[in-house]
C-alpha cells in the first residue's frame, strides 16, 4: 500500500488559523495525522509574569479574540481571590451579561465559518449579520468592537449606558426570530446532516482522555459545565439547562452551541431583571498594588471550554507565575485519533465542529 503525505495548512481557510496538518493518506482516506503548531505563539504567560496586574488585562484579550471578555474573566477572578477585593453585586451581573453577549457572538462566527467549512455561504452571511448587533451593542459600551479590554480588578470599566438594557432585549428578540431561520435552514437540512452525522466521533472516553471540555465534552454525553459545577460570579443565582448529546459527532456538537444560544439568551434575560438599578461598577484598588504571598487556579466556562488561570503571587507588584489553561489546546490534541480512517473532507468538518481556535492553543 502506496501512502503519501500531504499538508494542509499553515495557510488554509478551514485550519481557522495557523495550523498545519501532516496527513499521511491513501487516496482519500486519512491513515495518519499531526498537528503542527506553534506559529502563533507568543508568549503571553510570560508577558503577564512581567507586567503589573493592572497591565495584564489587555493581553487576556489576545487569547482568545473572539471571546475577549470571556478570556479576562479568569485572571480578574484569580487576583481579586489572592488581594481579597470584593466586587460590587452590580459589577457582577455586568460581568455576566456581557460575557454571556460574548459566547454568543463566539457561537455565532462558528456557525457560519463551520458552514462555510462544509460549503455552504448562506449561513456564514447569517451568523455575520447577527454578531454585527452584537459587535454594535459593544462599541457603544467599551469603545471598541474586537478587543475590549473591559474587565478590571474589582469591576468592570465603564457603567452600561443609558439605553443598553433596550438594545440588548431588542437584540435578543430578534435573535429569537433568525434562530428559527437557522434550523430550518441547516439543522433539519438533509445535506448537512449527511455532512455531519456520524463524522468525527468522539467517545466519553476518549474526550476524558484528553482533558476535553465545553461543548465539545457535552456533546459526547457529559453534563459539565463550570458555571454549574464550580459556580464563579453570580452564575449560582441563575437559572439555566446544560445542553448534552450522547453521540459524540459533528452533528451533536452543533446542537449543543446552537442549544447554548438560547441558555444564554435565558441567563441575559434574568441578569437584566435581577440587577441593581444603582450601586457601583467597581471596586478600584489602590493605584500601587501588590497581592498577597500564594496561589490559585481559577477555572471558567468559555466558549470552547475550560479556560483557566493558574496565579501565584509573590508579594510584589507583577505575578510570580501564570499559566494558562485553554480548552484548545487540549481538543486539538484527540483530533490526531478521530481522523485516522477519514476522508479528507471529513476531517475538515470534524476540525470545524471542534471550534478551536489558534491563538487560544499557542498562547
Amino acid at each position: 500500500m502506496k501512502t503519501y503525505t500531504l499538508n494542509i495548512g499553515p495557510q488554509h481557510p478551514s485550519t481557522h488559523g495557523v495550523l498545519r496538518f501532516v496527513a499521511e493518506i491513501n487516496g482519500e482516506e486519512i491513515q495518519n495525522l499531526k498537528c503542527d503548531i506553534g506559529f502563533l505563539h507568543r508568549s503571553i504567560e510570560k508577558i503577564l509574569e512581567n507586567k503589573e496586574y493592572y497591565q495584564g488585562i489587555p493581553y487576556t484579550d489576545r487569547v482568545d479574540y473572539l471571546a475577549p471578555i470571556n478570556s479576562n474573566f479568569p485572571l480578574v477572578l484569580a487576583i481579586e481571590k489572592l488581594a481579597n477585593i470584593e466586587v460590587p453585586e452590580k459589577a457582577e451581573y455586568i460581568r455576566v451579561i456581557t460575557s454571556e453577549l460574548n459566547r454568543i457572538a463566539s457561537h455565532l462566527l462558528w456557525f457560519g465559518a463551520f458552514n462555510l467549512d462544509l460549503g455552504s455561504f448562506t449561513p456564514f452571511m447569517y451568523g455575520m449579520r447577527e454578531r454585527e448587533k452584537i459587535l454594535s451593542i459593544f462599541e457603544k459600551l467599551t469603545g471598541a468592537r474586537m478587543l475590549y479590554n473591559y474587565l478590571r480588578i474589582g469591576g468592570v470599566a465603564k457603567d452600561l449606558y443609558e439605553k443598553f438594557e433596550d438594545d440588548v432585549l431588542r437584540f435578543l428578540t430578534d435573535l429569537d426570530n433568525k434562530l428559527v431561520q437557522y434550523n430550518k435552514l441547516v439543522t433539519k437540512n438533509i445535506i448537512f446532516k449527511a455532512r455531519t452525522q456520524g463524522v468525527g466521533k468522539l467517545s466519553k472516553d476518549l474526550a476524558l482522555k484528553y482533558g476535553v471540555t465545553g461543548p465539545s465534552l457535552r456533546a459526547s454525553g457529559v453534563n459539565y459545565d463550570i458555571r454549574k459545577k464550580i459556580p464563579y460570579s453570580i452564575y449560582s443565582k441563575l437559572e439555566f439547562d446544560v445542553p448534552t448529546y450522547q453521540k459524540g459527532d459533528a452533528y451533536s456538537r452543533f446542537r449543543v452551541r446552537i442549544n447554548e444560544i438560547n441558555e444564554s439568551m435565558k441567563i441575559i434575560r434574568q441578569c437584566l431583571i435581577q440587577i441593581p438599578k444603582k450601586g457601583d461598577f467597581i471596586n478600584k484598588p489602590p493605584v500601587v498594588f501588590k497581592v498577597s504571598p500564594g496561589e490559585t487556579y481559577i477555572p471558567t466556562e468559555a466558549p470552547r471550554g475550560e479556560l483557566g488561570i493558574y496565579l501565584v503571587s509573590d508579594g510584589t507588584e507583577k505575578p510570580y507565575r501564570v499559566k494558562i489553561r485553554s480548552a484548545g489546546f487540549n481538543t486539538l490534541n484527540c483530533l490526531e485519533e478521530l481522523a485516522i480512517g477519514q476522508k479528507i473532507a471529513d476531517l475538515i468538518a470534524t476540525f470545524g465542529s471542534l471550534d478551536i481556535i489558534l491563538p487560544e492553543v499557542d498562547r
